[in-house]
């Protein structure tokens, strides 16, 4: 026989590890909280007492139901949200900086898109970092912030990164800025022209976040590297080509204005400077 699991069954299947000290419990029976910072006037529980350290024969002191049939209302101690409360100073810096930037520098620049603004959008935890999309007048970038004892301050900026992610490896670029200090962008959009409204960039970023874990994008990634690389491989012919070109240019000017020494020489020497030429 099974041994019975310790705990509680209404939330977490019984996983006491997952709630905090400060939880607030609710009785799924008639909805009654046990809110630790008030403890149980009805039990004498004192103020201060979390849920887990209430003794065991405590019951529900509006319908008696056991400890067992309480659930989580609400959290503010549990892991997950003292990591998100992290990561979200993390991206307010990000955004107030990106904000001062834009305010100091870029208003005025013509090519931003003055119909949008700064705005972070999805940022979540990311194997212990913040991940998520930053936008504004001029790009939309992933952005990618340290983690909790990391220290990205000597990060140099320019440096090139590739992260790997369900759907493929991209490449982000170090980056320093005053108030976040050290983080890692890949760029998705690198002019905002196209987009009419907030909303519509904002709804773009939330689709990328969602497709960036999906595992069957990972062809269509590797399939935008091969792109790249072909674009990347005509563009260095067309440059030969130029190259090319020119030296057929030089080679024609050159047979079409010949010099004395090659008018007298039939053409068999060179074009060094005449030695005594009057």
């Amino acid at each position: 026989m099974t041994a019975p699991r310790a705990g509680f069954e209404g939330s977490y299947l019984g996983a006491n590890d997952r709630i905090s000290d400060q939880a607030i419990m609710e009785c799924k029976i008639c909805w009654t909280p046990y809110d630790p910072a008030h403890g149980d006037d009805f039990r004498q529980v004192l103020p201060g007492t979390p849920f887990s350290a209430l003794p065991e024969d405590w019951h529900c002191p509006n319908c008696d139901a056991p400890k067992e049939q309480f659930i989580v209302q609400s959290d503010p101690g549990a892991p997950e949200l003292i990591e998100q409360q992290r990561i979200d100073e993390q991206v307010a810096l990000l955004v107030a900086d990106f904000r001062e930037i834009w305010h100091a520098k870029m208003r005025d620049v013509p090519l931003v898109n003055k119909a949008l603004s700064i705005e972070a959008v999805g940022f979540m935890a990311h194997e212990g970092r913040g991940l998520g999309v930053l936008l504004s007048p001029w790009f939309m970038n992933l952005i990618l912030l340290p983690g909790a004892g990391e220290d990205w301050s000597t990060l140099t900026p320019g440096d090139k990164e590739d992260v790997h992610f369900p759907s493929g490896t991209y490449e982000f670029i170090h980056n320093r800025r005053e108030m976040v200090g050290g983080y890692k962008a890949c760029a998705l959009f690198s002019a905002m022209g196209d987009f009419q409204t907030q909303m519509q960039a904002r709804d773009v970023a939330r689709a990328v976040m969602g497709e960036l874990f999906k595992e069957k994008n990972r062809a269509e990634t590797a399939r935008t590297g091969d792109i790249r690389a072909a674009r990347e491989a005509e563009l260095a012919a067309a440059a030969a080509a130029e190259t090319a070109e020119a030296e057929d240019q030089a080679r024609a000017e050159a047979l079409a204005h010949p010099s004395r020494r090659q008018l007298i020489s039939g053409g068999l020497a060179g074009d060094k400077t005449e030695e005594g030429a009057a």
